[in-house]
């Protein structure tokens, strides 16, 4: 496939490339010795993934005991 840079240095990517990838409307570009390497990036409303989070922590039954539990360990552990 051939795709050709505008006087505005944009790319229009070609059809048939972007079937093969889920849809999208944000790419991350890296340049690596020549090359551009296009991934796919999605775009989260801000606190959703909070939410989720939040969601699944009470999913598995997880309450703050919990957590503080794991921070004391956690600690402890690194002073030994």
């Amino acid at each position: 496939m051939l795709a050709k840079k505008t006087s505005k240095n944009q790319v229009t990517l070609p059809k048939k490339a972007l079937q093969e990838i889920p849809e999208t409307d944000y790419f991350d570009v890296t340049a690596k010795g020549g090359v551009l390497i296009l991934k796919t990036v999605t775009m989260a409303e801000p606190g959703s993934r909070l939410t989720a989070v939040r969601q699944k922590i009470k999913e598995l039954g997880i309450e703050m005991k919990d957590v503080d539990r794991a921070i004391a360990w956690a600690r402890g552990r690194r002073r030994r």
